[in-house]
């Protein structure tokens, strides 16, 4: 099993930093798509999608797939999403373990999945028949989450290993939603990135996130806190050289604040690889 080659550090393409990225080509390696977002055949965001995609390298990020839905596949959708990948050629395509609606209704949200063996077997068979279609291994991220299910057989980690495994996918791992989930059900965070399998993770996402006391929205319109920081490093500790990138929708800054929390990750994974060289180097 061969991973796809690590692409540095990247960000979310806004339409909000279009101009931005254009005009100064800025010091990042690659930009991650919602797909979503570029599946209206032409108009400004394909326009705009093709003079990025000939200056850096792309993934696709969608919001759609509901794998984890008892409704069908819907294979409309992956037919263009296929059509987008093959005229955009991204280095991957991710979604989330979630299900976004039930009875042909969209709800419009990431919405969390119960742990148990009747779940798994149903998310690893769809994840198979995706990749199938589209021809390709996916990556499947972890969602944060707010409530969770009397009925789970076994925690989220377990889970998420075993899908892994069983789909032969690859996995994202959103170090944040790591932290908000943690944070809202009470579990080691450090535990759950200890247990993933660093041969299936092929990217990280950081971002920043609501704090309402009791708990933690994933937002992504805050910057990234000292905690997701400190997870982060744990991360690049556990799983080495993988692609990272930023995440931010709403609030925007000034499109500089961004890149400098860039150059944060750079600083700490740059770090924390001096730092196992000389473990390694160690008698």
């Amino acid at each position: 099993m061969s991973k796809p080659t690590p692409l540095g550090f990247g960000l979310g393409l806004r339409p909000v930093y279009y101009r931005d990225i254009l005009e100064t080509k800025p010091n990042v390696d690659w930009f991650e798509i919602i797909t979503e977002n570029y599946l209206v055949p032409g108009g400004r965001p394909l326009a705009m999608l093709e003079r990025v995609r000939a200056e850096y390298p792309i993934v696709m990020h969608g919001v759609s797939m509901s794998l984890a839905s008892t409704d069908p596949l819907d294979f409309d959708y992956l037919k263009a999403l296929k059509r987008l990948a093959d005229r955009f050629q991204p280095q991957w395509i991710s979604d989330h373990l979630c299900w976004t609606g039930v009875h042909g209704v969209n709800l419009h949200d990431l919405l969390p999945v119960p742990y148990t063996l009747e779940a798994l077997s149903h998310v690893v068979d769809r994840i198979k028949r995706v990749q199938d279609f589209l021809g390709r291994r996916i990556a499947i991220e972890n969602a944060s989450t707010y409530v969770t299910f009397r009925e789970s057989e076994m925690d989220e980690w377990t889970f998420v290993r075993e899908m892994a495994e069983r789909a032969d996918c690859w996995l994202l791992l959103d170090v944040n939603n790591v932290f908000v989930s943690g944070f809202n059900h009470g579990f080691d965070q450090q535990q759950f990135i200890e247990a993933i399998p660093a041969e299936r993770v092929i990217q990280l996402h950081l971002a920043g996130h609501s704090d309402a006391g009791t708990h933690k929205i994933d937002t992504h319109d805050q910057p990234i806190c000292d905690e997701v920081w400190s997870l982060y490093e744990s991360a690049c500790r556990r799983f080495g050289k993988v692609s990272t990138m930023i995440e931010r929708d709403d609030n925007f800054p000034p499109f500089c604040e961004l890149l400098a929390e860039l150059d944060r990750a750079r600083s700490i994974f740059g770090a924390s690889t001096l730092a196992q060289e000389g473990v390694a180097a160690c008698p």
